[in-house]
């Protein structure tokens, strides 16, 4: 079985503040342990349903915060970004039996995590065909591209909620709550347990059941907090500006929606 795994830090257990996350501050270390830890469990989990295969996406920030030693003989690690539009899950292809999410976060505009946001902090909202989209919806729709199926996701309530409501078979394990600018978390280590028992559990049913189908045709919306960006990021080709904010942009291909979104976020 060949999985693979995209992973963020903003929805790991106990991170409540942007300090957090970022990596010139001392407090960092501590939740890059945590994302790790985490991605170690889903491998575990993974292994353990037959899994001998496992490509790890670093998806935050520098995409360099992984502790590579950690990760098991049989895992391949993507550090960095390539500048590909797949993103947060470059070199998803149609070889891969499964897709998991791990450490994601709530969207931009929720108030699911006081570090809810979706891709950038510049933006108030991005939609797709009328969703306001979080990255793991964006995500899970590049792989409906490929037909690979999404089995599983942990993070914040708010996103294991969305998940649930997008793909009703995913395995979800959320990890904390946010309440305003703090957050109520489970102890980290028994988010890992329950991580890598609920990957071996989502690895272990039926996978074809968390398939998610792909639509015809696609809306991109993105309302941008700073009228300027909107008006900056208008002149992509066949982007229009429908607001003093927002832009739009439609394509038949979702690969074209991914494309824009790398070029104007």
């Amino acid at each position: 079985m060949k999985v693979y795994i995209s992973a963020d830090i903003e929805g790991v257990a106990g991170i409540t503040n942007w300090e957090e996350a970022r990596k010139e501050h001392p407090t960092y270390p501590e939740f890059r342990e945590e994302m790790t830890a985490e991605v170690v469990a889903a491998c575990e989990g993974a292994i353990a349903a037959g899994a001998s295969e496992i490509l790890i996406k670093d998806a935050h920030g520098s995409g360099r915060n992984i502790i590579a030693a950690r990760l098991p003989d049989c895992a391949r690690l993507i550090r960095g970004w390539s500048g590909h539009p797949l993103c947060m899950v470059q070199e998803l292809d149609e070889s891969f039996d499964a897709l998991m999410f791990l450490g994601y976060h709530s969207k931009a505009g929720s108030d699911g995590n006081p570090l809810a946001h979706t891709l950038s902090l510049k933006i108030s909202r991005l939609a797709i065909n009328g969703e306001t989209a979080s990255e793991l919806f964006m995500h899970s729709l590049a792989a409906a591209m490929f037909k690979v199926p999404i089995v599983f996701a942990s993070g914040d309530n708010g996103i294991c909620a969305d998940a649930k409501a997008l793909i009703p078979g995913i395995t979800t394990v959320p990890v904390s709550e946010g309440i305003g600018p703090s957050t109520v978390s489970i102890a980290p280590r028994r988010a890992q347990k329950l991580i890598q028992e609920g990957a071996r559990a989502a690895l272990g049913g039926d996978l074809a059941a968390c398939r998610l189908a792909l639509p015809e045709k696609f809306t991109l919306e993105i309302t941008y907090d700073n009228p300027v960006e909107a008006y900056r990021v208008s002149w992509y080709p066949g982007m229009t500006k429908t607001g003093p904010q927002t832009v739009r942009f439609e394509n038949s291909s979702y690969f074209e929606i991914l494309r824009a979104i790398r070029f104007v976020i």
